[in-house]
């Protein structure tokens, strides 16, 4: 749970999260939670671990004063605890994983999250024509042997169709070229009657 929460080189924030307790609160926790992770990496067990105003205002842009106020926000809803150890004395932070959880579950602000339900939402499948180097690189990666140009000439001729349908996938295309290119070639009447010949003068010898 706390992964999808935590920052390093990234603020990461969960937007139901921030629509319970506030948008500051969220960033500060987020941060703790990654320096959280940090300590416990290091060895900590019992879940206190420190954090000073100037490195959570460099990792989170909050100033002093949005720190405290958000640091009384989250002590008020039980999602962390505080106390000042050490000398000299240092702010330690403590977090309640199972009431950031029963925030994360909590459906109060359901009327808030629908305000998207009757857009419906488009996936972009459009097509995108391959440059003749692409086409080119795929080929020289199948050994197919396929010529780039006469592929890519082929499908601007027809509107870049297969059959009535549009492309979707011209490496599919490229694939089904080499099926048909792998097919034994026909032989011709006239050939035939040649090679018959060529037998039969064959056996005469």
């Amino acid at each position: 749970m706390k992964n999808i929460l935590s920052s390093s080189a990234f603020i990461v924030l969960n937007k139901h999260l921030a629509r319970q307790i506030g948008l500051k609160e969220t960033i500060l926790l987020a941060d703790l939670i990654s320096k959280e992770e940090y300590f416990i990496s290091k060895g900590m067990t019992d879940g206190w671990f420190f954090n000073t105003e100037p490195n959570i205002e460099k990792d989170t842009t909050l100033s002093a004063y949005q720190q405290r106020k958000a640091i009384k926000t989250l002590k008020t809803k039980g999602i962390i605890e505080t106390k000042r150890m050490g000398v000299p004395a240092k702010q330690f932070f403590k977090i309640n994983e199972q009431q950031v959880v029963k925030f994360l579950n909590n459906k109060s602000d359901k009327k808030q999250t629908t305000i998207n339900n009757n857009k419906q939402i488009k996936i972009n499948n459009k097509f995108n024509k391959p440059k003749i180097e692409d086409v080119k690189v795929y080929c020289l990666e199948r050994k197919n042997n396929i010529d780039a140009e006469m592929f890519i000439d082929h499908y601007e001729s027809n509107g870049w169709k297969v059959g009535k349908n549009k492309m979707k996938d011209w490496k599919a295309s490229i694939r089904t070229w080499e099926k048909r290119s792998y097919k034994k070639p026909t032989t011709s009447k006239l050939d035939s009657q040649i090679n018959e010949y060529l037998k039969a003068k064959d056996l005469i010898k």
